[in-house]
């Protein structure tokens, strides 16, 4: 640690700021893979910043971790605070994507086994394009829909792959047993779902690199992205 970045109070001099800007990007970029171009990039930015200088001031290096660790989910809650505040997604988005977790849920108990995309759909008696769009609609609502999700999962999204290990940030906030069925459901999910998962979470890689490293469209992935949420969803209770 570089002691030369603190003042006597164990406070980031405010005149070192900037060397931090690069997580404030890094976190703007990971969220507007996922939500629709109306929301501006330049938007996440700004609210990042802000949330970068007030951690800044709330960062005490007396309790033991890095500025980054301590940042980070600092800058990415400010975002989320933003995007929610908006209020984007359309009430009709909203309901279809209940509806499909509701599908998911009841067609697995129906069928014994992980439905397709296809079984969904026409359960749902809707075009397998339509459907398709849905998911697409509905990936991108997933950090919107973040607090529905935190009452199950805990404090993070991105923790529901990190099942295996107890080094991430948000380890000790989410529930063990919830942890423990968020790991069972992962482990039930189509292997190209699964793998997904990995790719955007763990070694994150955004949306066009797996398609790459898939060789499906970029579009195919966030598809299968939402639909692997949704399954979790589907299954997992607090």
């Amino acid at each position: 640690m570089d002691e030369s970045l603190y003042n006597s109070q164990g406070i980031i001099n405010q005149v070192d700021w900037q060397q931090y800007i690069h997580l404030v990007r890094n976190e703007a970029l990971k969220l507007a893979v996922r939500l629709p171009t109306t929301i501006e990039l330049d938007d996440l930015l700004q609210v990042g910043y802000i949330g970068l200088l007030d951690t800044i001031k709330r960062y005490d290096v007396s309790q033991g971790n890095t500025f980054a660790t301590f940042a980070i989910p600092r800058i990415k809650g400010a975002m989320l605070d933003e995007l929610r505040s908006r209020d984007w997604l359309p009430r009709q988005t909203r309901k279809k994507i209940k509806d499909i977790t509701h599908a998911i849920n009841q067609l697995e108990q129906k069928l014994g086994t992980t439905p397709n995309d296809h079984q969904i759909a026409e359960y749902l008696q809707l075009p397998i394009a339509e459907y398709r769009k849905a998911l697409l609609d509905s990936n991108c609502s997933q950090i919107c829909s973040y607090d529905e999700m935190q009452k199950k999962l805990g404090d993070n999204i991105d923790a529901i792959v990190d099942h295996g290990e107890d080094n991430d940030p948000f380890s000790s906030i989410i529930n063990d047993e919830i942890r423990d069925q968020i790991a069972r459901q992962i482990d039930k999910l189509p292997e190209k779902e699964k793998m997904i998962l990995a790719l955007y979470y763990q070694e994150e890689l955004n949306l066009k690199e797996i398609g790459k490293v898939l060789d499906i469209s970029e579009s195919r992935v966030s598809q299968l992205h939402s639909q692997a949420i949704k399954r979790i969803q589907s299954k997992v209770k607090p």
